[in-house]
């Protein structure tokens, strides 16, 4: 209960002070960048040859079928390139077709998070690459074993290990494939016009966005997405002021902690208008409706349609481009 008391005492303080500095933050014009970071320029040294390799090599494991028991399933099936970094799908297919009960997040601009997966059970994205390609319902290898001995009979493999991971005596591991895989995904930035303008393009940004920041920020949707990615660095508690339906105790099925039920990891708004559909299970149909949806069960608001439309807006400069290394 204390748990619980603290994470909704922080949440109303937040809105207060939101309540309070907003619109003067926002009617003053740049100061209200104060609420958001642009992203970084880079989280990894492709200067390196030795980074290189593991980003090259994880590329290819990203994309290989052949880390599914069946061969028919990659990472990129559930969190395509081409798509920002998702599937568009409620909950993706897996071995044999089955569904699991949680919407695959986008891997673009994941590396930034403070964990990772909707429960935070994996602490970056080096530890995530290795968990579907174990789990039963997504890629369904039996164990670890059976996956180095696939990957070991191909020689191409062997040397881009070799070339990845030098002056190790064995560096075809498990370990190290999630290690290559992360190397990669910490190469999927997405800048975009609002990263402009954070840098000092007023002119990134339309009226309209900027108008749309301002609802935004008014809202109150700051006090859980801000920083650089608009969210992915706290958990909060789904159904904070008006409860939200859901079988799915969210991070309470890692900790087992009361206090933990129906707490999941904030979602990044970087490219929402592009990942659909939303929330943890995939539930929510259309953008409009998440934010309605929102408004209510988090704000303890109803939001109107212009300020929807208003937010929305905002929100679609959020989407970037996809980068040279996913092409």
């Amino acid at each position: 209960m204390k748990t619980i008391r603290y994470h909704i005492i922080l949440f109303l303080f937040s809105l207060t002070l939101i309540s309070f500095s907003s619109t003067k933050l926002l009617a003053d014009g740049p100061s209200w960048k104060n609420f958001f970071q642009p992203l970084p320029e880079s989280l990894i040294d492709l200067s390196d040859a030795t980074t290189k390799a593991k980003v090259e090599l994880g590329k290819k494991l990203y994309l290989d079928p052949q880390l599914s028991t069946d061969k028919d399933i990659s990472c990129n099936s559930c969190h395509g390139l081409s798509t920002f970094g998702v599937d568009n799908e409620p909950t993706s297919p897996g071995h044999k077709g089955q569904r699991g009960d949680r919407n695959s997040p986008t891997v673009y601009n994941a590396a930034l998070h403070f964990a990772q997966f909707w429960d935070g059970r994996a602490k970056d994205v080096e530890e995530q690459a290795l968990g579907p390609v174990m789990n039963p319902v997504e890629m369904a290898m039996p164990n670890e074993d059976i996956v180095v001995e696939r990957l070991s009979t191909s020689q191409e493999y062997q040397e881009l290990f070799k070339k990845a991971f030098p002056g190790e005596d064995k560096p075809l591991t498990f370990n190290n494939m999630g290690k290559a895989i992360g190397a990669f995904e910490r190469t999927l930035l997405t800048p975009s016009r609002f990263d402009d303008y954070l840098k000092g393009n007023d002119d990134a940004l339309t009226t309209e966005e900027k108008k749309g920041a301002e609802t935004f920020a008014n809202a109150g949707c700051v006090a859980c997405h801000s920083g650089v990615t608009l969210g992915g660095h706290m958990y909060q508690k789904l159904g904070l002021v008006h409860p939200y339906e859901t079988e799915d105790t969210g991070r309470h099925k890692v900790t087992n902690k009361d206090a933990d039920k129906y707490f999941f990891k904030v979602p990044s708004l970087r490219n929402i208008t592009k990942t659909g559909p939303y929330f943890h299970n995939g539930g929510v149909k259309t953008l409009e409706e998440a934010v309605k949806l929102m408004g209510h069960h988090q704000l303890g608001k109803t939001l109107t349609d212009q300020e929807v439309g208003s937010i929305i807006t905002f929100l679609g400069a959020l989407e970037g481009e996809i980068p040279a290394t996913a092409k």
